[in-house]
């Protein structure tokens, strides 16, 4: 079986993330249901445009949490969100006015998010929309608007990213309906774009060259638990005696994209990173460099990168004025983006982060080409022993037992591990058969024990981080099927060399050794059966 590499974010798919899903559903149907609505004042509702993007699709369950009554408008279908079933789903293009009247009936405030920067002619398309929505605003009431645009001084020289959100700012204010536009620069979190490039950059290419502006042009970048954060708090406060009032919001940290890189590296536990200013690259060159490197669509990194130019930083305290919020630093956003990684909720000493600082992990709707990159080698196989009978073989893996085969490469494995000053084998395991979480085994730590589930993480030298996990669940014809996954999550270029000439050995011994513990289980459960039988008799 061919070893697979996508983002983080997909493992959305994966059974776990899907019951983690509908549990939240649950438990915000649960405070709804329980709540004495003669109890709560009525909020006002929400029309959110822009509900499946990046920042949409975060900042919803957050206005559900807080009261909110929220409808939303999209193109085809919402039911992969986890609020689905929590808010009012209507359907309509921006691009055709026809569709909009029955999102925009009711409404108090709309919260604008939307862009289209993955295409060729954005300006003209992101004008024609926001033209759209405020005249079904206007024709339907609409009191406020909110709307999320881009940091930059209106004097200089624009890219044509920012100059398109600014347009759309004034297009949006340009009748009755008071407009509050809440302008950011980067946001930090998995899944964003800019973040996704920083990503991408820092972690594969240990020398970069790049424009020499990028070592000058300074960016304040922004939590988007924090962005969320203001969002929330423009929607309460309503319209302003000004009629389009700027919020410019940002962390406390003014930073060069060179000082970003840096940081990334040092938060993520990479070498620092040698960058190479060269100042005849054009934006155009290094589109194609990005393109190369990175995941992300070329129209939109071609947007981001051209962007880079802008100084783009707060220069007012419009956002103090807004709310209280206390935006967190640069590093600790950083910290909260990678601190979770696929359906792994993996324990580190940000795990205590609040909700809103958890929106800056990865989500299961985010891009494909976002959360970073995984490795995984899968092997699945199907037993007539309990899922119980299997786990409790799979659990007296290591020491003594061995690995279920090619005992001499495993030996192999832990002699070099030695040698790079790692732990080895020699650990063993503190006993045949029972074990308990955090214990060590061999050079592996338990990570997980669940009444379906086995995980190991690593702890021998190795650029990265690595897991190996059995999962084992009942099928609809009463077998027990058997997933065994062993991860691997790349730190660096040097990470991602690692995986790929271990491949031909994974490709052997991860088949062979589902299949003898199998076997194992099944002999195990064979004997167990004759001595029940040999005391009965």
């Amino acid at each position: 079986m061919l070893p697979v590499e996508y983002p983080v974010t997909p493992a959305a798919k994966l059974g776990a993330r899907r019951a983690d899903r509908f549990a939240g559903r649950r438990r915000w149907k649960s405070r709804r249901m329980t709540s004495d609505p003669s109890e709560v004042s009525p909020a006002p509702r929400v029309l959110v445009l822009g509900a499946t993007g990046y920042v949409g699709g975060r900042l919803i369950p957050e206005l559900v949490r807080h009261g909110h009554p929220v409808r939303c408008l999209v193109r085809s279908s919402a039911s992969a969100f986890p609020w689905s079933d929590d808010v009012e789903v209507t359907h309509g293009d921006l691009l055709e006015p026809d569709t909009l009247g029955p999102a925009f009936e009711g409404v108090d405030t709309v919260v604008y998010l939307v862009h289209s920067l993955g295409e060729d002619d954005f300006e003209s398309i992101e004008l024609e929309a926001a033209r759209h929505v405020r005249s079904a605003a206007e024709q339907a009431g609409v009191r406020h608007m909110v709307y999320l645009s881009g940091l930059g001084d209106d004097d200089e020289e624009l890219s044509p990213h920012l100059r398109s959100r600014h347009a759309v700012g004034e297009e949006l204010a340009a009748g009755p309906i008071a407009v509050t536009e809440l302008r950011a620069a980067v946001i930090l979190g998995a899944g964003s774009a800019s973040f996704e490039m920083l990503r991408s950059l820092t972690e594969v290419l240990p020398v970069m060259i790049a424009p020499k502006w990028v070592t000058v042009t300074k960016v304040q970048p922004i939590a988007i638990g924090d962005a969320l954060a203001y969002l929330r708090a423009a929607v309460d406060a309503g319209p302003s005696d000004d009629h389009h009032r700027i919020v410019e919001i940002g962390g406390p940290d003014q930073l060069t994209y060179r000082d970003l890189i840096d940081l990334y590296a040092e938060v993520a536990g990479l070498p620092k990173r040698r960058l190479l200013p060269v100042p005849l690259v054009q934006p155009g060159l290094s589109t194609h460099w990005v393109n190369l490197v990175s995941p992300l669509p070329r129209q939109l990194a071609a947007s981001l990168i051209d962007s880079l130019r802008n100084d783009v930083v707060v220069t007012d305290d419009s956002a103090s004025r807004l709310s209280d919020v206390e935006p967190a630093s640069a590093r600790i956003a950083i910290e909260y983006a990678l601190s979770a990684v696929q359906d792994l909720d993996i324990p580190t000493r940000w795990s205590g982060i609040s909700a809103e600082q958890r929106a800056g992990r990865p989500r299961p709707w985010d891009p494909e080409w976002s959360g970073g990159t995984v490795y995984e080698y899968v092997t699945e196989t199907d037993t007539d022993v309990t899922p119980e009978q299997f786990l409790r073989t799979v659990r007296g893996i290591g020491g003594d037992r061995g690995w279920y085969g090619f005992g001499w490469l495993w030996w192999l494995r832990g002699v070099a591990d030695k040698v790079l000053g790692g732990v080895g084998l020699r650990r063993g395991r503190r006993h045949p058969d029972d074990i308990t979480v955090g214990e060590a085994l061999d050079f592996w730590r338990v990570d997980a024990i669940e009444p379906d589930l086995f995980r190991l993480r690593a702890e021998m030298r190795v650029p990265g981080e690595a897991w190996l996990e059995w999962r084992a669940t009942v099928d609809v014809d009463g077998t027990t099927h058997v997933v065994q996954k062993a991860r691997y999550v790349p730190r660096g270029l040097a990470g991602r060399l690692y995986w790929w000439p271990l491949w031909p050995f994974h490709a052997v011994i991860f088949p062979t050794m589902l299949r003898r513990i199998a076997r194992d289980a099944e002999r195990r459960a064979a004997d167990a059966t004759t001595s029940d039988l040999d005391h009965a008799a």
